[in-house]
């Protein structure tokens, strides 16, 4: 297991820390993959068993799983074509089955998930390469009905950058099919968002999970990868301007969120 030797953390906001401080340009990107799975495993209500799926070309493989189980239910709908981890990464849309036992989509599915003893799940969509359709979930299935409370919710999405960062780096990995170069741009992206963390850290006293999260928010907001964004951040000194949506007047910069502690 990639979760190391420390004991496994008691809430989300321990295992997001934890994950914030990890160093990415030293860490293999299977192994944050499994730390993913493991911490979000560790802290998410109704004794769950996760698993990362990535989608490239509407083609799904399961690149890590705590357990059989999540395995088994992934391969389900593998099969079937359809269910609520495809639909996450197909859509982009954070998608919950609050029961599998009187829920009416995907049928066949839905009761395979309840004959294995999951009976609610969640799954986070992760956002990696639209231009080479490339996507995929994060997968959080629970073994007790109605799990997910609103704070497990909001838990489980700010997972999902973190998986996504290093399952866009697994699969730059896995194309690049010994080319250098690529294999070079997969290093440095993970060496520039390092940077860019430890510059919010410095800048505005963030935690490493702040900083992390606050490159993903003006990665959302800017309509750039994370790693465009933090490379811009090393290369001015400052995060990208945004047009918010809908609002084409002027961009305004990103700030950090109101309310971040100062140390």
């Amino acid at each position: 297991m990639a979760a190391s030797q420390t004991p496994p953390p008691t809430d989300p906001a321990e295992a997001l820390e934890r994950l914030g401080r990890l160093s990415l340009r030293t860490l293999s990107m299977d192994s944050l993959l499994q730390t993913v799975a493991d911490l979000s495993k560790s802290v998410m209500p109704g004794n769950p068993e996760t698993s990362v799926l990535l989608l490239v070309r509407d083609t799904p493989t399961t690149v890590v799983h705590t357990g059989q189980l999540a395995m088994d239910l992934d391969e389900t709908q593998y099969e079937a074509g359809h269910g609520p981890c495809l639909h996450a990464a197909r859509t982009g849309e954070l998608t919950e089955v609050p029961d599998t036992r009187t829920d009416r989509r995907w049928t066949d599915y839905m009761r395979r998930a309840a004959e294995r003893g999951a009976l609610s799940s969640l799954s986070v969509p992760l956002v990696i390469d639209e231009d080479e359709r490339v996507s995929g979930a994060l997968n959080i299935y629970a073994r007790t009905p109605e799990a997910f409370d609103e704070d497990a919710r909001t838990a489980a999405t700010r997972f999902g950058p973190y998986a996504a960062v290093a399952a866009g780096n697994l699969y730059a990995y896995q194309s690049a099919r010994g080319l250098a170069d690529n294999l070079q741009r997969a290093l440095e992206s993970r060496a520039v968002i390092d940077q860019a963390k430890g510059i919010l850290m410095e800048r505005h006293k963030l935690t490493a999970d702040q900083a992390f999260q606050e490159l993903v928010h003006a990665s959302m907001h800017a309509n750039r990868k994370v790693r465009d964004v933090a490379d811009h951040l090393v290369m001015t000194g400052e995060l990208p301007a945004v047009t918010p949506r809908g609002d084409r007047r002027r961009p305004t910069p990103v700030t950090p969120p109101p309310g971040t502690p100062e140390h």
